[in-house]
């Protein structure tokens, strides 16, 4: 049994308008702000290097530095008001941690609403907290959200994640996956019953859950995800010595699965303090 969503239902922009990441239509005449203001994690990926005064690399996890809430509506407010203003759509944070372990997530997501009410508000999450902070995403207004869920079964997450921090524990191995794996679901499906549009990330990681990739997005698409994006792995961290997919495998992945659902084939694994048109 799943817990029914009772959380207010927001009106989500339509999926092909306004927000680059979730859409081609959106690609190249319109961008975001992310605003790298949660710097703590609640779980350890094993492909995950998080980075901080680092200004030549691209790639989830990065950023110059960590702002805090006033810094952030700042950056949104000279952003705006630069020659490409007009194209800014879309406010997101996607970390450098994980945005719903951080309270400066929230306050500076309100803090930008007040300010700019009319930009898309979006968020990146592992999941792990999601099903106890919806309600709280939704009071303020995001509208997009974006998941990465990796893999299903708990002894493949046992691979993939290192721990998890949960409900002041550490755990590790499959205890901890199958807690993650829950709670995403759990969060993926609520989001969409409370009228997000949600797209789900996945690591594509060779020699580990590339066999599940199918059933995954079967699951995924029961729980209300309106667009896959399948990332291939850049090869850091404890997976340093694997070797990331080939494009034609991605491209092979992506042609299977979009026949479930849409796939999303230009996302450039943006940094956490990204800012501009695609």
């Amino acid at each position: 049994m799943h817990r029914e969503c009772n959380h207010t239902r927001i009106s989500s922009p339509n999926l092909n308008q306004g927000h680059p990441c979730f859409s081609t239509s959106g690609h190249g005449k319109t961008g975001r702000i992310h605003l790298a203001v949660a710097p703590e994690c609640n779980i350890s990926c094993n492909y995950c290097v998080r980075k901080f005064d680092c200004a030549n690399e691209s790639r989830p996890g990065v950023t110059s530095k960590v702002i805090n809430p006033e810094e952030g509506i700042e950056t949104v407010s000279k952003a705006k008001a630069s020659p490409i203003g007009s194209k800014l759509t879309v406010v997101g944070i996607a970390g450098p941690g994980e945005p719903l372990a951080n309270e400066e997530t929230f306050q500076t997501l309100r803090k930008v609403k007040r300010r700019f009410p009319d930009m898309i508000f979006c968020l990146s999450t592992n999941g792990l907290l999601l099903p106890e902070k919806l309600a709280e995403l939704a009071e303020i207004g995001v509208s997009h959200l974006t998941v990465t869920i990796n893999t299903l079964d708990e002894q493949v997450g046992a691979k993939i994640y290192s721990y998890i921090h949960w409900e002041g524990k550490t755990m590790i191995g499959p205890d901890g996956a199958k807690i993650l794996i829950k709670n995403q679901l759990e969060g993926l499906e609520q989001a969409s019953k409370a009228g997000m549009t949600v797209k789900v990330n996945t690591v594509v990681i060779p020699g580990i859950n590339e066999h599940l990739l199918y059933s995954l997005a079967l699951e995924v698409k029961k729980r209300g995800a309106q667009i896959h994006n399948l990332l291939p792995l850049i090869p850091q961290a404890k997976f340093a010595d694997r070797m990331a997919p080939r494009k034609e495998t991605i491209r092979n992945y992506r042609s299977i699965l979009g026949l479930i659902l849409p796939q999303m084939k230009h996302c450039q694994q943006c940094r956490a303090d990204a800012i501009g048109v695609l």
